[in-house]
């Protein structure tokens, strides 16, 4: 871990802190939001809408697919960090501190990539039902389905590269994760001007370029955690899967996958019921959902970024930073949600004509890119509450965040939908947003004593037993070979 980054983690001023974490992330989220617009565009250039509603439709399989990233990714980033800040104790055996961080990073990274090879095979299988559960039919299956089969090719490709990305911003080494993220990016890019404009594959190159992609991101971070980090360590013989490290991993985790797993559903639902008012309300949708992820990127970059600040001093028992850094996130994300929200909402028109020229695909869009807007200040809000509880080991808090997601969406869009019909299906995500941030503002208010608890108190003393068992093992085969050497 260098110096520098240690620093941001450790002892910078807030601002400055926020500063160095969070602007690398929401630069790297940023160009990958215009890059989902740009693909966007690339595949509409095409002027077929099956194949637009075919992305919308392979939103939810790549979000869970990537949550399963998140699994390992931040449930094993976040225990590293709060290891990390643990030394700042002077009382902390360092040794097996150490010990323990490499064992945490090594299963992060083995466990994703067996998850991943898991899925990945059962998704290809399974591709086409899968296509048709998500809502495809008619037209769109065929496309969706194809799609999906090359999502879930690099599947493995996927869940890596969101593992190793959690773990080098572990270190607070923000502007290493930016690097992977842009040139995932602009590799991908150039990839899809190959295989969607010359040589004409359609979603199958956009597929592919997305996948070859993040084979890059993995090649940078795979070398920058061997070669600049000083703590973390993806050497298989590194490798444990206790009790401790998983409970933990996947306790913090969990929320992650459980996040995306009600994504699914909820999109399930919408796709069902949306779909009864014609295709082109599904492709308004999925363009939509692309332009505002500009400023949804930027306020996830804010909450993703200051993850590793909350746990470092939540590992260093240092709650008055804690409380700081909390308190300069929320300001920070009312900022650009009121100044880029409004950017986009001025300039809708002009960007929607970029993906479609259907009258009927432009008017709900711009009806629903105004909802969605909307439900980002909330969305922005609820993110940050659900990283302050998984960097501080809350498991349940961001369970039940994760949870009610999902559910309350369903009552929600059905009760809309009977009462207010389409303008219903339009804001029940906005609605939704608005009760999953009342529900994390009493969770949050009435978890605030859990923010100066003993962390990950038990991580350290099992590796510290570990090492304590091996030198007892180590000395009794001595004495036992004591005799022979005689």
């Amino acid at each position: 871990m260098s110096t520098s980054n240690r620093h941001f983690l450790a002892q910078a001023p807030i601002w400055r802190s926020l500063v160095h974490l969070c602007i690398p992330m929401i630069a790297g989220f940023s160009v990958g939001a215009v890059y989902n617009i740009i693909n966007g565009a690339f595949v509409g250039s095409l002027h077929e809408t099956p194949l637009l509603a075919a992305l919308t439709f392979s939103m939810p399989v790549f979000a869970l697919v990537m949550a399963l990233g998140g699994v390992f990714g931040v449930g094993g980033g976040t225990f590293v960090t709060r290891l990390l800040g643990s030394l700042e104790d002077p009382a902390t055996d360092a040794t097996a501190a150490g010990r323990r961080i490499r064992q945490v990073s090594s299963f992060t990274m083995w466990g994703s990539i067996a998850a991943g090879v898991v899925v990945g095979i059962l998704g290809v299988a399974f591709a086409t039902p899968i296509a048709a559960a998500v809502g495809a039919s008619g037209a769109s299956l065929a496309p969706t389905a194809l799609y999906i089969g090359a999502m879930f090719a690099f599947a493995p490709v996927y869940v890596a590269v969101f593992a190793l990305e959690q773990l080098v911003r572990a270190e607070g080494a923000a502007v290493a994760s930016m690097t992977g993220l842009i040139a995932s990016t602009i590799a991908n890019l150039v990839l899809d001007v190959l295989f969607i404009l010359v040589l004409g594959w359609g979603v199958l190159g956009a597929g592919l370029a997305l996948g070859l992609s993040n084979l890059v991101t993995i090649g940078y971070y795979a070398w920058w955690l061997t070669k600049r980090s000083s703590a973390v360590s993806i050497a298989p013989r590194w490798f444990r899967a206790d009790r401790e490290i998983v409970t933990t991993v996947f306790g913090v985790g969990v929320s992650e996958l459980l996040q995306s797993s009600f994504l699914i559903v909820t999109t399930l639902v919408m796709n069902w019921i949306a779909i009864g008012y014609g295709e082109e309300l599904i492709a308004a949708m999925g363009v939509a959902l692309r332009i505002s992820q500009l400023p949804e990127m930027i306020v996830m970059g804010v909450s993703m970024g200051a993850i590793p600040l909350f746990a470092y001093a939540f590992g260093a028992r240092n709650r008055d930073r804690l409380t700081a850094g909390i308190r300069g996130a929320v300001i920070a994300i009312a900022g650009f949600v009121a100044v880029f929200s409004t950017i986009v909402f001025l300039f809708r028109d002009q960007v929607f004509a970029l993906f479609s020229a259907d009258p009927t695909v432009l008017d709900d869009g711009t009806r629903i890119l105004t909802a969605m807007l909307v439900a980002t200040a909330f969305n922005g809000f609820t993110g940050l509450m659900i990283a302050v509880f998984q960097a501080t080991e809350q498991m349940r808090n961001a369970t039940i965040m994760s949870i009610a997601q999902g559910v309350l969406f369903i009552p929600v869009i059905f009760v809309f939908n009977a009462v207010l019909g389409l303008d219903g299906v339009i804001w029940a995500m906005t609605a939704t947003e608005l009760l999953v941030f009342a529900l994390g503002l009493v969770l949050f208010l009435g978890s605030r004593r859990a923010l100066s608890a003993e962390p990950s108190a038990d991580a350290v003393a099992a590796a510290a037993a570990a090492l304590a068992d091996e030198a007892a093992a180590g000395a009794a085969l001595a004495e036992e070979a004591a005799p022979v050497a005689g």
